[in-house]
């Protein structure tokens, strides 16, 4: 059986081309033969138990109950939220044996489309760092080469799609954990504007950084997923409800039609590895041919501000939302650093500080706003450094220039989050250089994407640019085939 895209898989299981059964067993054997090697998927249930749930889908299908676009189709929420029967670690030895007790709100609409839960994707402990590994599953590997990074923290949702082990997966996304993996895995992580996916945390009103969003091997498929993970909820207070859509109503946007302001490198302000920049203006030379206007340009702006901005609102956010584990001395000694340094700068951060940071993100939105009067879309790359060893926690030194935090090599994905516009990652292709850091026989395949951003709410206007930028890179044949692993 081809690779296929889940809207395909989708369509020959509605029409009886495709059985539930003999698809999962498909799924069932790649995640035997590639997951021990790659660790995408964890908590995963016996594989004769979900062929059977998937022959019962047949069942159900053949007497005419028909589920949705997911009847019988197999899914693993990644391990930082809930799925009811499920444990849901954050990859954190303190909630290793913690099992939901219901489904979050996107994974019940998830479910109530058919599919078939099987697991967990993997990811960096509580999500903190764009590395998937932490000390209850181990560390996720590339999927071009299981001696990298696979990036996180949707890590192993990414790896999970690029190797067909998954037809669609869900992300999330603070610090561009649906970009940056999607990047790294020549795959597609959608961040939807603020308030299009509910929220389901303790904290409804401010926590707003981190947003639940679709990931899939082709925008289709994306488009598919956010159609079904997006929606107003009762109870979640700043959820938004715009019309639902179906794919058939999304039309590929007129390049010709679209401007698409370049950003690069902020005028110098972000470093990046050698190869990044001009990888990414390739693909911009591409979709440029395709009839898009590509311009560069820059929006003035203080951005060592943006970054003080960032730093003041996660400090916040994390240190409250994990202060209890701090305060217990057994559970601090289990924390990983990252997450203690969090904790301890967001301690000395005061009320001023928040509203400082609060007024300082408005202004970076009005800016932002100003820039698409002129431009549809701005674009940049979706990560500073390319995919590098997995034994590495985190990049020290990126261009040569050092990174004095354990995210800073991500501050390229700030201004979108900060911003609440939709963010889209798209492949921009493979660097043709070997890995510095080694890689498998020293020929490592490191991919990276472009990220594009439109103004908030145009969730569907950036999705149907993005299905015009598909066509002029065509990134599906080069996902993993089964022999080089």
């Amino acid at each position: 059986m081809d690779m296929m895209t889940a809207v395909k898989v989708s369509e020959k299981i509605r029409t009886k081309a495709l059985g539930c059964e003999e698809y999962m067993t498909y799924v069932v054997d790649r995640i035997d033969r590639l997951n021990p090697t790659l660790n995408a998927i964890v908590a995963m249930l016996d594989g004769d138990d979900l062929i059977a749930l998937a022959r019962k889908a047949d069942t159900d299908l053949a007497r005419g109950d028909y589920q949705g676009w997911l009847h019988g189709m197999p899914h693993a929420v990644k391990d930082l939220s809930n799925v009811a029967g499920f444990v849901t670690s954050f990859g954190s030895p303190i909630f290793a044996d913690t099992v939901a007790q219901a489904d979050d709100v996107f994974v019940s609409r998830i479910r109530s489309e058919g599919a078939i839960f099987i697991g967990k994707t993997n990811v960096p402990e509580f999500g903190l760092g764009s590395q998937s590994y932490n000390p209850v599953y181990g560390a996720t590997g590339n999927a071009f080469d299981a001696s990298l990074t696979a990036g996180g923290s949707s890590g192993g949702a990414a790896v999970a799609l690029a190797t067909g082990m998954l037809p669609v997966a869900d992300g999330s996304d603070m610090m561009g954990s649906l970009r940056n993996p999607a990047a790294y895995n020549n795959v597609v992580g959608f961040r939807p504007s603020l308030g299009r996916v509910p929220k389901d945390k303790q904290e409804l009103f401010f926590d707003q950084l981190p947003i639940e969003g679709p990931m899939g091997r082709t925008v289709e498929d994306v488009i598919c997923l956010f159609e079904t993970m997006a929606g107003a909820d009762a109870g979640s207070p700043l959820s938004q409800q715009p019309a639902p859509a179906s794919l058939s109503q999304y039309k590929k946007a007129d390049l010709s039609d679209v401007r698409i302001g370049w950003l690069g490198s902020y005028d110098g302000h972000l470093a990046f590895d050698p190869g990044v920049i001009s990888l990414c203006e390739k693909a911009l030379e591409q979709t440029a041919a395709a009839g898009g206007r590509v311009e560069a340009i820059r929006i003035p702006f203080d951005y060592d501000s943006l970054w003080k901005t960032w730093l003041t609102l996660r400090h916040w956010f994390v240190a409250n939302s994990r202060r209890g584990l701090y305060a217990n001395e057994n559970h601090r000694r289990q924390l990983k650093s990252e997450l203690i340094w969090e904790i301890e700068q967001g301690a000395n951060v005061t009320a001023a500080d928040v509203y400082d940071a609060g007024v300082n993100r408005s202004n970076w939105f009005r800016v932002l706003n100003e820039a698409f009067v002129k431009y549809d879309i701005l674009a940049l790359p979706s990560a500073q450094a390319f995919p590098f060893s997995l034994d590495q926690h985190w990049p020290t030194s990126v261009g040569g220039r050092p990174m004095d935090t354990y995210h800073r090599w991500m501050e390229v994905t700030i201004g979108a989050t900060l911003s609440g516009c939709p963010v889209i990652s798209l492949p921009a292709g493979f660097d043709d250089s070997t890995a510095s850091d080694g890689g498998k026989d020293g020929n490592a395949k490191r991919a990276m994407g472009i990220q594009f951003i439109a103004p908030i709410g145009k969730d569907r206007e950036l999705l149907e640019f993005a299905l015009a930028y598909q066509d002029s890179n065509n990134w599906f044949d080069a996902y993993p085939a089964d022999d080089i692993f």
